[in-house]
C-alpha cells in the first residue's frame, strides 16, 4: 500500500476521481431477480469474467507473473484489447458488459451531463452509481436473468444498479477495503452452490494495477512488479479453486484500459478553459465535454477557445478524433477539448498538491486508442478455448457476444460487437 510519507492526504483527495467510492458492505445482496436456474440453464457452461482494472497490454511480458503466464500458455491471448473511446474505467467496463459503445449504452464517461435527467453523473455519487436509469443496453447478467440463468458479481461496474429492474442474483456493493482473497473465496463459494442456485456467469473486479499505475505511473517498475506479483498470487488461488470444483468453467480475463505516464509539469488547469458565462465544462481529464449555455452558439464558444489552444485542441463534437463512430449522443456536449497525448487536464488544487509533494509523474488514461499505451488485455482459458493461441488485437465490444456464445444465450441484435471477430479463439 502507499506510504503516507510519500504522498500527502491532500494529494490523495485530489486523486479521488480516479477511484471508486467505498460504501458500507453487508451480506451478499439478493433481490427480486431470479434465484434458480431453469433446467436448460443448468446444462450451460460456466463463465467467469475477471476484470483487472488498468492492466496494460505489455505487463505480463514485462514482469512475467507465474500463474498468469501459465494461464495464457494453456489458453488464448490477444496481442491487446482495444478499449472504446474515451479509454476510461466506467464506460469501458460497461461496454464489455453490454457489447455496446459508450455512445449507445449511455455511460459515456466517469462523469457526464445527462440531458434526460438534468444532472451530472459522477462515479463518486453512490445514488447515481446505483440508479439503473443511467445504464442502457442489456448487461450480461440481465440477459442471463431474462433467460432464467443465475448470475453473480463481485464489484463489476453496473452490478449495483437496478438495470431494467434487475441486479445479478448475487452481488456486493463496492468496498475497496475488501481484500482480493475475500473476493475470490466468496466467488468460489457461489460456484459451489447447489446446481439450481449456482451462477453460470460470474464477474469479479480487481483495482490493484489501476491504483498503483495512477499513483506511481507505469514507469515505476519496482512498484508495478510488486503489485502484479501479489495480484498473480491471488489469481493463482482463483485458478486452483476453480479447478477443484471439477466444473467446466471458462475464465476470461480482461482490462478496461491501459496506462501511460504524464509528467507533473504537463498537467493543464481547468481554469485555463473555464468560462461559466458561456458554457459548462465536464472534466474527464483526457477529454472535456463543453455544454453551451442557453442562447450561446457553438461558433461563439469556438471563437473564445480556439485561440487558447496550447497543448490541447478544440473540436466540434462530430469532428473529434478518437471516436469509432460519428458521435450523436447529446450528452457529449457540442464541443470537445482534447489534450495532446502526454498532457492532461486537472484542477488547480491537484496541480498545486503535486508541486507541493515534488511529484514528478503519475499514470493516466482516457486518450485516443490509437496510442497503444491505452490498450488492455484479453486472456481466456477453459474447455471452450484453444491452447497456446495468440490472436490479433480486437475491440472490447466483441467480448459480450463471446460470453453469449459460451453461455448458450441468443446475442441481442442491438449490440455493436461481432462474434465473428473473436470466434477464432474457440476450439
Amino acid at each position: 500500500m502507499l506510504s503516507k510519507n510519500k504522498i500527502s492526504t491532500l494529494f490523495f483527495i485530489a486523486l479521488l476521481p480516479f477511484l471508486f467510492t467505498s460504501c458500507k458492505t453487508g451480506e451478499t445482496l439478493k433481490d427480486s431477480t431470479i434465484t434458480t436456474n431453469s433446467k436448460k440453464s443448468e446444462k450451460a457452461s460456466y463463465v467467469i469474467l475477471v476484470s483487472l482494472d488498468g492492466f496494460r497490454w505489455d505487463y505480463v511480458e514485462k514482469y512475467k507473473p507465474k500463474h498468469l503466464s501459465n494461464f495464457i500458455k494453456n489458453g488464448v491471448q490477444a496481442e491487446s484489447l482495444i478499449p472504446s473511446y474515451p479509454s476510461k474505467t466506467f464506460p469501458n467496463h460497461y461496454t464489455i458488459a453490454t457489447g455496446m459503445y459508450p455512445e449507445n449504452h449511455g455511460l459515456i464517461g466517469n462523469a457526464f451531463y445527462s440531458y434526460k435527467k438534468d444532472v451530472t453523473y459522477a462515479i463518486r455519487n453512490r445514488e447515481m452509481v446505483e440508479d439503473g436509469s443511467f445504464y442502457g443496453g442489456t448487461p450480461i447478467w440481465v440477459l442471463a436473468d431474462q433467460n432464467n440463468m443465475v448470475s453473480s458479481s463481485y464489484f463489476y461496474v453496473g452490478s449495483e444498479a437496478d438495470i431494467q429492474g434487475v441486479h445479478p442474483t448475487y452481488y456486493r456493493k463496492y468496498d475497496g477495503k475488501i481484500k482480493n482473497e475475500t473476493r475470490i473465496s466468496e466467488t468460489l463459494d457461489w460456484l459451489k452452490l447447489p446446481k439450481a442456485e449456482r451462477p453460470h456467469i460470474l464477474t469479479i473486479y480487481f483495482s490493484d494495477l489501476d491504483d498503483i499505475g495512477h499513483w506511481y505511473s507505469p514507469g515505476n517498475d519496482e512498484e508495478l512488479k510488486k503489485a502484479i506479483l501479489k495480484l498473480d498470487t491471488n489469481l493463482g488461488a482463483l485458478f486452483e479453486g476453480v479447478a477443484d470444483t471439477g466444473l467446466d468453467v471458462n475464465i476470461i480475463i480482461v482490462s478496461d484500459h491501459g496506462m501511460t505516464t504524464v509528467e507533473a509539469t504537463h498537467f493543464i488547469s481547468i481554469d485555463d478553459v473555464t468560462n461559466t458565462e458561456l458554457y459548462t465544462v465536464i472534466d474527464n481529464g483526457s477529454i472535456l465535454n463543453i455544454h453551451p449555455k442557453n442562447n450561446v452558439t457553438v461558433d461563439s464558444i469556438l471563437n473564445v477557445l480556439k485561440p487558447k489552444e496550447n497543448n490541447f485542441k478544440v473540436y466540434r463534437t462530430e469532428n473529434t478524433p478518437g471516436f469509432e463512430y460519428s458521435p450523436k449522443n447529446k450528452d457529449w456536449g457540442s464541443i470537445q477539448i482534447i489534450p495532446d497525448f502526454g498532457y492532461y487536464f486537472s484542477s488547480t488544487l491537484r496541480i498545486e498538491s503535486m508541486k507541493a509533494n515534488n511529484t514528478k509523474a503519475v499514470g493516466v488514461h482516457g486518450y485516443d486508442t490509437k496510442y497503444k499505451d491505452m490498450h488492455g488485455i484479453f486472456y481466456a482459458n477453459g474447455p471452450a478455448f484453444k491452447t497456446d493461441y495468440t490472436m490479433p488485437s480486437f475491440k472490447n465490444i466483441d467480448i459480450y457476444p463471446l460470453m453469449c456464445e459460451l453461455l448458450g444465450l441468443k446475442i441481442p441484435a442491438s449490440i455493436d460487437g461481432n462474434l465473428d471477430v473473436i470466434k477464432e479463439a474457440l476450439k
